[in-house]
């Protein structure tokens, strides 16, 4: 039997309620709170605490790469622990990579993140097109082929990013605002699935209209998946997700990461079922 795509599996989540991207940041300030070194072996243990806390409540894991591979060949180790955990509760997981290149070396990205069988295989990964869109060709066999997905960055929160993300193209638009068209463009000419395999980052502190991006209307085709960081540490409410998202929420993975990871991992469970019931409310008006 075929496994369902990830837009599949998205829709799925999405259907069910769930909206809740859990972050992994085994941040060396966070692992202290928990009470474990900042090593691999620390890195490890809040990773795979989380996809238990979250299997079955929260939409997806998102695991910040970054704070793996400072600790080299053994934080890879851990990171594959991790990702085998994952798999085997049936979680999706979004690998936080921020890859972009040109050619065989982006496709080479995309074999490492996203080939089924790689030690690193995860269900999708997040990608910077701005070389242009048409540099994640390599990525995006892998959405067609092997029913993979892809995070195109798109309209950032941190204040060095509107400079060039709100800067306008030749062709009028801003560059933020061509990287989701282009990405609701690629699904509507390849998505089979209610959902697309290609979304975007956009960040819940920002107002989107500054970035030359339409939240107002739901785009027809099929749904542009959102990862949206920004809720909790960095300001952003998840009160606030339907009115920041508008017609593109109902398709919105919210991120939280150290508002879920600060407390330890004492009551780890409650806080994800608790950020997850609260971006349902949010956007839906059901609770969990």
């Amino acid at each position: 039997m075929t496994r369902p795509g990830f837009g599949d599996r998205l829709a799925a989540e999405f259907a069910a309620g769930r909206h809740l991207c859990a972050g992994i940041d085994p941040h060396g300030s966070l692992l202290a709170g928990w009470g474990v070194a900042d090593d691999a072996d620390g890195a490890e243990r809040m990773g795979r605490d989380v996809v238990a806390a979250a299997a079955g409540v929260a939409a997806c894991v998102k695991p910040q790469i970054a704070f793996f591979e400072r600790f080299g060949a053994a934080g890879f180790a851990a990171l594959e622990r991790v990702l085998a955990d994952a798999r085997e509760a049936g979680l999706l997981v979004v690998a936080d990579v921020k890859r972009g290149d040109i050619g065989s070396s982006f496709a080479a990205y995309a074999d490492t993140w996203l080939a089924p069988g790689s030690p690193l295989e995860a269900d999708a990964m997040t990608v910077v097109a701005y070389q242009g869109f048409g540099t994640l060709a390599g990525a995006l066999e892998r959405v067609q082929r092997d029913g993979k997905g892809l995070f195109v960055l798109a309209a950032t929160s941190n204040p060095e990013a509107a400079e060039v993300q709100q800067a306008r193209r030749a062709d009028g638009r801003t560059v933020a605002a061509a990287m989701v068209e282009d990405a609701a463009a690629w699904n509507a000419a390849h998505a089979s699935a209610p959902v697309g395999g290609v979304g975007v980052v956009l960040g819940a502190t920002l107002d989107l209209s500054a970035f030359g991006i339409d939240v107002a209307v739901r785009p027809a085709g099929p749904a542009l998946p959102v990862l949206a960081p920004g809720f909790g540490h960095q300001g952003a409410r998840i009160e606030d997700a339907g009115r920041v998202f508008g017609g593109i929420g109902h398709a919105l993975l919210a991120n939280e990461s150290r508002s879920i990871l600060n407390g330890g991992p004492a009551g780890l469970h409650d806080r994800i079922r608790e950020r997850a019931a609260a971006v349902r409310f949010a956007l839906s008006g059901e609770p969990a």
